[in-house]
C-alpha cells in the first residue's frame, strides 16, 4: 500500500522543482523583457508565462498522467528510433552544449566578473568553470539526496537573497511603467514576442528532464502507484507554478522600471547587475553574485543528475558516476565559450526542438481520448517536425541564415501561417493531428 505524503514533504518536493527549474536563463531573461516591452510588459509577461510556467508544469504533469518512466519511454510512443534520437538531442541542449555552460557562464559574468580586471578575464574563467562543475558534479554524485541540497538547503537561500532586491526595487521604483517607451520587437505583437522569449528558459524542455527526478522522489518516499505519483506530481507542481509565475512578473516588472534610470541593456544578466548596483552599490554586486551562483549551482545540480539517470536508462553499460563527470567536464569545455556565444547559437536549436516537446507534452496529456494511438502520435510529430526544421534554420546566425541553401528552404517555410513570429508550426501540427485521428478512425473501421 503507497504512503501518504504530509503536507511538508508536498512543500519540499515543491521547493526542489522550483530550484530545478530556476536557474541562469529564468534571471535574466524576464529582466530584459521587461526592459525591452517597457509599457507592454503585461501583455509580454502574459505571453512569457505561458511557455516559462505553463508548459513546464504541463509537462511534469504529463510525465505523471502518462505513467511514462521518464523522457525516453514518453517519445517512444512515436517509435523506438525517435525516442532515442530526441531524447538525446534534448538531454544534450539542456546538458553540455548549452543550458548547463550557460550556468557557469552567466554566473561568472554577473557575480565574478565585475571583480576582474579584463586581461585576465579568459583564466578566470577557465579556473571558475572547473570549480563550479566539481561542486555541482559532487552534489549530484547522489541523486537521491536532492531534496535534502536543493529543496531544504539551497532554494531557501536563493529565494530569501532574490526577496531582499525586489522589496527595496519595488519601495523605490525607478520610473513609472506606463511612461516607460516600447522597443520595436514589443511594439506590435508584445503578447508573441514575450512567448517565444520564454523558450529560452529552456523549462518546457528540462520539465520532460525534471520528471524522472520528481517521479524517483516520490518513489523514494513510498509512493509507487501510478495514479498516486500522478496525483502526487500535480499537488507538488501547483506550489511550484504559483511562485515561478509570481518571480517571474516581478523580475519583468522591475525590468521595466529600470528602463526610467538605465538604458536597455544587451542582455538580462548585464541590466540585473546595473539593478542592484543602482540600490544597493557595490554590496550590490556582492549579493547578485550570490544570487546569481545560488541559482545557477542548484539547477546545474539537477541537469547533471537527470542527464546521467537517464543515459544510464539507455546505456544501461554506463554508470552513473561516468556520466556525471563525463557531462560535467564537456560543459566545462564549452562554458569557456562565453555566455554571448552559447546564446547566439542555442535560439535556432530552441525554435526546433520546442515545437517537438510542446506537441508531445499535450499528446501525452489527452492521450487517453484517443488511446495513445501510435499514428496520432507519428503524424501529428511528422507534420511538426518539417515546420520546426524551418523555424530553426530561421532563426540562425546570419552567417548561416543568409547562405543560397537556407534561405531557399526558408523561403519555402515562410508560407505557412504564423511563420514571420515563430509559430510556423502550428497549423502544420494541427493538420497533422487530425490526418491521424481520421486515419486511427479508419484503420478500426477495418479491422
Amino acid at each position: 500500500m503507497d504512503r501518504k505524503l504530509k503536507g511538508r514533504e508536498y512543500f519540499y518536493i515543491s521547493s526542489m522543482l522550483f530550484g530545478l527549474f530556476f536557474g541562469a536563463g529564468n534571471l535574466i531573461f524576464p529582466v530584459h523583457m521587461g526592459q525591452e516591452a517597457g509599457s507592454n510588459v503585461f501583455l509580454a509577461n502574459i505571453g512569457f508565462l505561458i511557455t516559462g510556467v505553463g508548459l513546464p508544469f504541463l509537462g511534469i504533469i504529463a510525465m505523471g498522467i502518462s505513467k511514462s518512466e521518464g523522457l525516453f519511454d514518453m517519445a517512444s510512443r512515436v517509435s523506438k528510433k525517435y525516442a532515442y534520437i530526441f531524447t538525446i538531442l534534448l538531454y544534450l541542449v539542456i546538458g553540455p552544449f548549452f543550458a548547463l555552460p550557460r550556468l557557469a557562464t552567466t554566473s561568472f559574468e554577473i557575480g565574478i566578473a565585475p571583480f576582474v580586471e579584463e586581461s585576465n578575464i579568459g583564466i578566470v574563467l577557465a579556473i571558475f568553470s572547473i570549480a563550479f562543475f566539481v561542486i555541482a558534479c559532487f552534489y549530484a554524485r547522489k541523486s537521491s539526496k536532492l531534496l535534502i541540497y536543493v529543496g531544504k538547503v539551497l532554494n531557501p537561500l536563493f529565494l530569501v537573497l532574490l526577496l531582499i532586491l525586489f522589496v527595496i526595487a519595488f519601495i523605490n521604483p525607478m520610473g513609472t511603467i506606463s511612461e516607460i517607451a516600447v522597443q520595436s520587437s514589443y511594439q506590435s505583437q508584445p503578447f508573441f514576442t514575450g512567448f517565444i522569449q520564454g523558450y529560452n528558459t529552456l523549462d518546457a524542455l528540462a520539465s520532460l528532464a525534471f520528471g524522472i527526478i520528481v517521479i524517483g522522489t516520490l518513489r523514494n518516499k513510498g509512493v509507487n502507484e501510478p495514479k498516486n505519483i500522478a496525483m502526487d506530481t500535480v499537488k507538488s507542481g501547483i506550489l511550484t507554478v504559483i511562485l515561478m509565475g509570481l518571480i517571474y512578473s516581478l523580475l519583468a516588472y522591475m525590468g521595466a522600471m529600470s528602463v526610467g534610470q538605465l538604458t536597455v541593456s544587451a542582455n538580462g544578466g548585464i541590466a540585473l547587475a546595473q539593478i542592484t548596483h543602482y540600490y544597493l552599490g557595490s554590496f550590490g554586486s556582492v549579493v547578485v553574485a550570490a544570487i546569481v551562483i545560488v541559482a545557477c549551482l542548484k539547477t546545474a545540480i539537477g541537469l547533471i543528475s537527470s542527464f546521467s539517470e537517464t543515459f544510464v536508462g539507455l546505456f544501461p553499460k554506463g554508470k552513473y558516476l561516468v556520466f556525471a563527470i563525463a557531462v560535467s567536464a564537456m560543459a566545462c569545455l564549452f562554458a569557456n565559450a562565453g555566455l554571448t556565444k552559447i546564446i547566439e547559437f542555442s535560439i535556432p536549436v530552441l525554435m526546433f526542438l520546442y515545437p517537438l516537446a510542446m506537441t508531445l507534452i499535450l499528446l501525452s496529456l489527452f492521450g487517453s481520448f484517443f488511446n495513445h494511438s501510435r499514428i496520432v502520435y507519428q503524424m501529428t510529430t511528422g507534420f511538426t517536425l518539417i515546420a520546426a526544421i524551418f523555424d530553426g534554420l530561421n532563426a540562425c546566425p546570419p552567417f548561416i541564415r543568409n547562405t543560397s541553401i537556407v534561405q531557399s528552404i526558408i523561403s519555402i517555410g515562410s508560407n505557412l501561417p504564423f511563420f514571420e513570429i515563430g509559430m510556423g508550426w502550428v497549423v502544420p501540427a494541427c493538420i497533422g493531428f487530425i490526418i491521424g485521428i481520421i486515419l486511427m478512425v479508419m484503420n478500426k473501421e477495418k479491422k
